[in-house]
């Protein structure tokens, strides 16, 4: 193709999901509802896990992490679909989309590999859980951690380069909430055969792999449970796994379901619902489902709002 259908682009248009007016303010309601939910859940576990020394375990700082993950992830996405819900023109820079291409697909791969680390850790605390403040020691956890949050930058930073160094076609219109990868690639005037390759290669490292780690450690973790003598002592063991294991059923199912299912591939309202499901409802569900079913952080909160309750008596006495 010639270089007179080719142009550097300075803006994209993205097409969000309606164009009439009172549904788009019935969206711009319910989103940003649930956005102030889904920071406000997630920074009362992180300043519940600070404040309470019973919650100073591996388990928790990886929760602190993954809490982190999603508030950024939501905030990556939704203020500027908030913002958009609002306006006629739904313009956004090149240099933005760029800018929340790779944060978005960085965030996303990073919560990947962290359940598989979080995964490790339930494995340990059932499996050998004699030794399991011997071998989930500081320095371990804080390069998993470290591991989870490099991996998924790196693979953003790479796919977001191959992308925004393809020639865009005059059709700026990204039939999408946000600056997703396959939509934005869809506008390229070159064969994108490579970078089909590109996604599927990183889909398979960031998503199978750690899924393969999660279902490996389950299948011993299940085996360990299921050789304890006591019902008592099996669902004390199973209690440890549940909350994490909610998560990762919520999070790979949804995500296998969609992108790992032979001759198909997801429309573009399919891809539009998977992206309000990982921006909106996975940030603001993890903090619910870690705390319902949890009695150490059902403890802490107890205790942390008798504290409250016992100051405000002091200071209205």
């Amino acid at each position: 193709m010639g270089t007179d259908n080719q142009t550097y682009v300075g803006e994209f248009i993205l097409l969000g999901l309606s164009s009439g007016w009172d549904t788009q303010v019935s969206l711009f309601v319910l989103f940003l509802v649930t956005y102030m939910v889904t920071v406000l859940g997630n920074f009362l576990i992180v300043l519940l896990i600070r404040l309470d020394s019973r919650l100073h375990t591996p388990m928790y700082f990886f929760l602190t992490n993954l809490s982190l993950v999603d508030v950024s992830y939501a905030t990556s996405i939704i203020p500027q679909l908030l913002v958009h819900l609002l306006v006629e023109h739904k313009v956004i820079p090149y240099v933005s989309c760029a800018a929340q291409l790779f944060f978005s697909l960085g965030l996303g791969g990073i919560e990947f590999v962290l359940l598989a680390v979080m995964a490790y850790d339930r494995y340990v605390a059932v499996c050998d859980p004699l030794r399991y403040l011997v071998i989930m020691r500081g320095g371990l956890c804080t390069r998993l951690a470290i591991t989870s949050w490099v991996s998924g930058s790196i693979n953003s930073l790479m796919q977001t380069t191959i992308t925004f160094h393809l020639p865009m076609c005059t059709n700026k219109f990204v039939d999408h909430l946000s600056c997703e990868l396959l939509a934005v690639v869809r506008l390229a005037c070159v064969d994108t055969s490579s970078n089909e390759v590109a996604i599927m290669v990183s889909s398979i490292v960031l998503l199978m792999a750690p899924f393969c780690l999660v279902l490996l450690s389950y299948v011993k973790i299940i085996s360990t449970i299921l050789e304890i003598q006591s019902t008592e002592g099996r669902k004390k063991a199973f209690h440890t796994c549940v909350s994490h294991l909610t998560v990762v059923v919520l999070c790979y199912g949804m995500a296998i379901f969609t992108y790992i299912q032979p001759h198909s591939s997801p429309s573009a309202l399919q891809e539009k619902l998977i992206s309000l499901f990982y921006a909106i409802l996975m940030p603001m569900l993890n903090p619910m489902i870690y705390s319902i079913r949890n009695k150490e952080v059902k403890g802490a909160w107890q205790k942390l709002l008798g504290q409250l309750s016992g100051l405000t008596s002091k200071l209205a006495s």
